[in-house]
Order: structure tokens, then sequence, then C-alpha cells
């Protein structure tokens, strides 16, 4: 009889045995007092946390290459378009269409819109304000 027999045979009759006898986690057919049935629920909460953990890194990586291939293809844009006054040159006042991309928050994109139109003008800086050191209006 080879030795790998005897060792899968014996195993088999461990874990039918545990199975079976003690290592339930309501602690229905074992003792509570013995420290099989409750290190067996320890190490086997911790195993269950390691490998969710290991494959919920694992789903994670892949959705989020699908997601950056995904947003790379995505023909889908936001515009935004507001009218300029200008003269002709014949002196007529057209409303000339003027169309901007915009990202998903409403922020310019600095390119090109897909409708021809030139690159945005470029934003003057805003002086910041002085932070508010009271409610009251000034002259309460």
């Amino acid at each position: 009889m080879k030795i790998g027999h005897v060792f899968s045979t014996l195993t088999g009759v461990v874990l039918m045995l545990a199975a079976t006898t003690g290592c339930r986690s309501d602690y229905g057919a074992g003792s509570p007092y013995q420290p099989g049935p409750t290190a067996g629920k320890a190490v086997g909460a911790g195993v269950g946390t390691v490998a969710g953990n290991a494959a919920g890194f694992g789903v994670g990586v892949v959705q989020g290459t699908t997601h950056g291939f995904a947003n790379t293809f995505d023909p889908r844009y936001h515009m935004v378009r507001y009218w300029k006054t200008e003269t002709t040159a014949d002196g007529r006042t057209i409303q000339v269409p003027y169309d901007v991309l915009v990202d998903q928050y409403g922020r310019p994109a600095m390119m090109p819109a897909p409708t021809g139109n030139p690159a945005p003008p470029a934003v003057k800086p805003v002086a910041p304000t002085p932070p508010m050191t009271s409610t009251n209006a000034a002259g309460q």
C-alpha cells in the first residue's frame, strides 16, 4: 500500500469527523468549553477575511482597469454654448455661438471643442477674497 493512499484516507476520515462532531459555528454538536470548535471558528474567520480581501482586491483591479479603458474610448462629451456679440465689417451686430468643451463637473477643458471652434480664451486669475471674520453686515 502506498503512503499517499494512507494519508489521503486518514485526511478524509479526520475531515469527516471534524465536520460531523465539533466544528460547527453554533456549537450544536460540540462543546463550547473545548478549544477545538473555538479555535476552528477563529481560524476560519481569519482565513475567510484574508481570502475575501484578496478576492476583493482582484475584483477592484479588474473593475478599475475596465473603467479606465471605457473612459478612453467613450465618445460622449459635454459642451456649453454661449453667444458672443460681434460686429461685422458692414456694421451689423450679430450673435455668434461659441462652444466650450467641459468635463463632467462643468470645468472647461483647455482644448478646442469638436464643433470646430478655437480653444477657449485664457481665464484671468481672480484675486482671493479676505476671510470672513463676522456674520454681521458691515454697518451693524
